[in-house]
């Protein structure tokens, strides 16, 4: 099964500062239809204002895996972690038994990112947070690990839980290939461009949910940016 989520059909909220699509139930947008997939529970399309942010806000038992697509985000935490993650480059906060964060687009422009939350495997643990760049030449042509819990993933950020994170570009008319396996997950989303994904198509920022499918195949139609979650 392949499902295509139109951006159009997300749940939105704007406050002004933050205008942000929500792919499956968050704050005030709930879609019993949309719960989470698997142990993926929240992928927000955020649009962040120049010199505005997230204030201190604590959480628990979640990993939090931020994919910086235009601008910076800074962050700092409750255990003296700082830094600024920019275009292309992933920052992963392991909340475990609590964290309190806060998330600032300090820059003279706008600021654009994923937020994906992925329960973890066990509840509890130390928090921690951690970045690293990603520059995109280095996932041209085929996807690159950013995040994982699984074993041989040593060049990825560490996260707690049985999957992965990855992201490709493609020129329009390449094609990249993922072997998902047998009885896992997968929801993608083209940041930029339009694909193909097993011949299903998906524009900019549409949602694609897939389950019971062992190996996908996405063709650019355009140049494209794709951000994939791989999990039960």
């Amino acid at each position: 099964m392949i499902e295509v989520r139109k951006f159009a059909s997300l749940g939105h909220a704007n406050h002004g500062w933050l205008n942000a699509r929500h792919h499956f139930s968050f704050a005030s947008y709930r879609d019993p239809a949309r719960m989470g997939w698997g142990r993926l529970r929240v992928w927000n399309d955020d649009e962040i204002a120049a010199k505005s942010g997230f204030p201190p806000h604590p959480h628990r038992d979640m990993e939090i895996i931020t994919y910086v697509r235009t601008g910076a985000i800074s962050h700092k935490d409750s255990l003296g972690n700082s830094g600024r993650t920019e275009a292309g480059d992933v920052q992963v906060m392991s909340a475990g038994s609590g964290i309190q964060h806060a998330e600032y687009n300090l820059e003279d422009e706008q600021t654009t990112l994923f937020q994906i939350w992925i329960e973890p495997t066990r509840p509890g643990g130390e928090p921690s947070w951690g970045a690293r760049p990603f520059p995109r030449e280095t996932r041209a042509g085929g996807f690159q690990v950013l995040a994982s819990g699984m074993a041989d993933d040593d060049d990825a950020l560490p996260i707690r839980t049985d999957g992965r994170v990855a992201a490709t570009t493609l020129r329009s008319g390449e094609t990249a290939t993922y072997a998902l396996g047998k009885g896992r997950k997968a929801y993608l989303v083209p940041a930029t461009g339009s694909i193909r994904v097993n011949g299903e198509r998906a524009d900019a920022r549409d949602g694609v949910a897939v389950e019971g499918v062992t190996d996908l195949t996405i063709t650019a139609d355009e140049d494209s940016e794709i951000v994939l979650v791989d999990t039960i």
